[in-house]
């Protein structure tokens, strides 16, 4: 079953998931939405060469997943 969104929730989905300092469990705290909610929204409302284009900006980037930028904090400490 999907979900509907409203136009202006996609945008500040994807606008968020577009951007460097925001990591997807802040994502999940402000809007309620996990991970692969996220990447289904991308996914369904940007074009494959975007979708594709964010993918690999995000795929391994330890700025969108705090539990491992917060484990890199303390090991460079």
């Amino acid at each position: 079953m999907a979900i509907l969104y409203t136009e202006e929730f996609i945008k500040t989905i994807i606008r968020m998931a577009w951007a460097d300092d925001i990591s997807f469990d802040k994502i999940k705290r402000d809007l309620g939405i996990s991970e692969s909610e996220v990447i289904k929204v991308m996914r369904s409302n940007l074009n494959s060469n975007r979708f594709k284009l964010w993918r690999r900006r995000v795929t391994g980037r330890k700025s969108k997943h705090e539990k491992r930028t917060k484990l890199l904090e303390r090991l460079i400490d």
